[in-house]
């Protein structure tokens, strides 16, 4: 890799490494004095499958084995057998392939570029492509599947054989979307407004016939950009602080960007995260003095949020020209106007929030949900829904020192509203009003969740800050949980909540921040966050949490909206061959030790856990993955301490709490995939027999000036594995994969326990 392409890659990534936390909420370094009760773990047997594993997109051998027969079906009991794992664990391997068990086929669904409509041409993909309104996005993230009858008329909550997907397009690797790769500042239009349009959402019609396959033509079929008009809604409507040239009234703004994780709502709507939208906006090296200097709120808020002035965006798009669609993407202050309607000033302000669409229905508008606070949104999940109590909603916010946050309904759940009339409007009872809270974590493993609340004396009286109204609060939550005193966690990505336990699983993908001695803005260790040390390649002499962890949850009384909590840590992320006292916590071996999880998600089907990584560490030795696993339950394991040496030469001992060691009955490593690509995004058909899966930006690493050789591409895929033009020589493309059993079983276990393990 040459200098330049690592600088080009370091600015691609630099929103991932955002640090704008500099408060000085506490850290965890209080000593335990009690260990967690242990309770018994799943029992499950060993699979019955092959043990090689094979490229499945050309379905022929590799993997370091020949290939096996498919796993045979479990026997016929009188009574329910027990679920267990039953694939052979895929080999670590950076192979520019798809690699999944033997007995399994995953087959390319939808990649960028995708025609939607057949009046749109095939994809060329040489760069000279236009025309993505009706065309796929790029890098491909969350995802959902949602059911649709035999007819394709109704919403079937059940269908597993047609169905919607939505899709997120989190970013785009412009190099490769240009013929000759991206042209510098000023920006052309036409190539602006291709990388604009790439962004934002997919809804997409799928059908089973007898393999899945997009249709084109379906009239689900759409794309939402930066440019789709969307409704501000909740307690921000209409603040002063949305207010801008395109909406003086602050009620609606254009588009989303940068969508990460993906869920659904319990009545049937997409809910999609608004993560790193903060790079693509721009501000003048002088705009501090235009709103009034260092110390005016607005600069303080946008510092806070990651914006100082002279910042770059991350394409330039204000550059094309003097257009309103370019114009936005400035937000120095440079009108005259006291309230920011003759400016984009507060255009960042309508950008940060949970969004939620129907997929069904293209006349309802896309809402913005303001009551659950404004951050780096990775996606919001849901609680079990319980009649008559509130509903409960878990969001981390994707950067570095940052928080977990809740929000909790006003409105108790109504069993009735699973299959509403109007779901759109569902959405307005359930998340238009409530409770935002961020999580405080204890050294002795409990927590608390404190509410973001303007009557609180700690955010009424922040010195920082001075903010005027709950509004404020929530469109500055990052600041309001600085007031607080909540903890500062190691990125927090996705979330999940087990389908039976209700117990609240988060992915912290890692934190080169973390420090055992942390200078400035750093991060000290602490019980929740414990780990500091030396591994990734490209950083050997850098300790920081380097390879990530999975936290666990559970609510007290399993109320959603209880304000206390107990929490472990389910999984530590390691190479098998670390320190177990240190760095390999939870004895990860060569068929599941993994780096950086990032995606994670239940089967709704079967209850098991999959958990996607988004790697830079473990990534000399392997391509990213996916895992299967059998959770446990918080409290399965034990409380360990580690100890760190101090430059003065004492002893610094941080006690963390452990979830039981995995062993390969409860967790393997099911997918890995191809050079340089994240895993990410996954959902499932609700018979658990098809499994949907994101491989995002594969060979994104590339200069310009190596845009016009083929042998210079870190990835071919999905081209090399026959899909779309170019072949072995092929542009890499993001795409959405489909992944089923050969015999048609449920993915990645035997057995008829369905949702009964515990």
């Amino acid at each position: 890799m040459n200098a330049q392409t690592k600088n080009e890659l370091a600015a691609l990534h630099a929103a991932d490494e955002e640090n704008a936390n500099t408060s000085g909420n506490p850290s965890l370094l209080d000593v335990l004095e009690q260990r967690l009760s242990r309770r018994n773990m799943l029992r499950v047997g060993v699979g019955s499958a092959g043990a090689a594993v094979f490229g499945s997109l050309a379905a022929c051998g590799g993997g370091g084995g020949g290939a096996a027969a498919a796993p045979a079906p479990a026997p016929a009991t009188s009574g329910p057998t027990p679920l267990k794992l039953s694939f052979a664990p895929v080999a670590k391997n950076k192979d520019d392939r798809v690699t999944v068990p033997a007995g399994y086929t995953a087959s390319v669904l939808y990649a960028l570029g995708d025609p939607l409509t057949s009046a749109t041409p095939a994809y060329a993909n040489d760069g000279s492509d236009t025309g993505f309104g009706d065309r796929a996005g790029d890098h491909h993230d969350g995802l959902e599947w949602f059911g649709l009858d035999a007819a394709g008329t109704a919403r079937l909550a059940t269908g597993s054989e047609r169905g919607i997907l939505g899709i997120n397009h989190e970013a785009t690797t412009d190099q490769f979307l240009h013929v000759a790769g991206v042209t510098a500042n000023p920006r052309p239009p036409a190539e602006a407004d291709k990388e604009m349009e790439v962004h934002g959402l997919t809804f997409v019609e799928v059908r089973k016939a007898p393999g899945y396959a997009y249709q084109k033509d379906s009239a689900y079929n759409r794309r939402v950009t930066p440019l789709t008009p969307m409704e501000l809604t909740g307690p921000v409507r209409g603040h002063a602080l949305l207010k801008t040239k395109h909406s003086i009234a602050g009620t609606q703004t254009r588009g989303t960007i940068n969508n990460c994780g993906a869920s659904f709502t319990p009545w049937g709507t997409y809910f999609s995260g608004e993560e790193n939208w903060v790079n693509y906006f721009f501000r003048s090296a002088t705009d501090d003095t235009a709103r009034g200097g260092a110390a005016a709120k607005g600069v303080v808020s946008l510092r806070r949020y990651g914006k100082n002035q002279g910042a770059a965006s991350r394409h330039g798009w204000e550059t094309a020209g003097a257009d309103d669609r370019f114009v936005r993407w400035n937000i120095s202050q440079t009108g005259a106007s006291a309230d920011g309607t003759d400016d984009y000033r507060n255009e960042m302000n309508t950008y940060g929030y949970m969004i939620e669409v129907d997929p069904y229905d293209k006349v309802q508008a896309i809402r913005k949900r303001t009551a659950l606070g404004r951050f780096a949104h990775e996606m919001g999940v849901f609680g079990l829904q319980v009649a008559g109590k509130p509903l409960a909603v878990y969001m981390g916010d994707d950067s570095r020192g940052e928080y977990v946050y809740k929000f909790v309904s006003t409105a108790a759940w109504n069993a009735a509203d699973a299959n509403p009339a109007n779901r759109i409007t569902t959405g307005d009872k359930y998340l238009d009003a409530g409770k935002l809270y961020v999580a405080k974590f204890n050294a002795d493993g409990s927590g608390s969740w404190i509410e973001l609340n303007i009557a609180n004396p700690a955010i009424a009286g922040y010195a920082t800050y001075a903010f005027a109204d709950q509004a404020d609060v929530l469109v500055n939550a990052r600041i309001a949980a600085d007031a607080v005193g909540a903890t500062k966690m190691d990125r927090p990505e996705w979330s999940a909540v087990h389908p039976v336990t209700g117990e609240l699983y988060v992915t912290l993908t890692n934190n080169s921040n973390r420090k055992v001695e942390p200078t400035g803005s750093q991060h000290g260790v602490d019980a929740v966050n414990p780990r500091s040390y030396t591994d990734a390649p490209t950083a050997p002499a850098t300790p920081g949490n380097i390879n990530g962890h999975i936290l666990r949850v559970r609510e007290t009384g399993d109320e959603s909206a209880a304000t206390t909590f107990t929490w472990d840590i389910y999984l530590f992320g390691a190479e098998a061959g670390m320190d177990q006292t240190k760095i390999n916590l939870s004895a990860l071996t060569a068929d599941n030790d993994f780096s950086s999880p990032d995606g994670i998600r239940f089967s709704q089907k079967t209850g098991v856990v999959m958990v996607e990584t988004d790697d830079g560490a473990y990534t000399d030795v392997t391509n990213c993955m996916l895992l299967i696993g059998l959770p446990g339950r918080l409290g399965d394991g034990a409380v360990q301490a580690i100890n760190y040496t101090k430059l003065d030469g004492s002893t610094l001992t941080v006690q963390t709490r452990v979830g039981a060691r995995p062993t390969l009955d409860t967790l393997r490593r099911f997918l890995v995939g191809p050079i340089d690509c994240e895993i990410t995004g996954i959902t499932e058909t609700p018979d658990g027999r098809a499994l949907f899966v994101n491989i995002q930006h594969p060979g994104e690493t590339i200069s310009k000036a190596n845009i016009g050789n083929p042998a210079m591409y870190l990835s071919h895929w999905p081209g090399n594995a026959g899909y779309g033009a170019g072949g072995a020589t092929a542009r890499p493309r993001s795409a959405t994969i489909v992944v089923t059993r050969d015999d048609g079983g449920l993915i990645g276990v035997d057995g008829t326990a369905v949702l009964n393990n515990f």
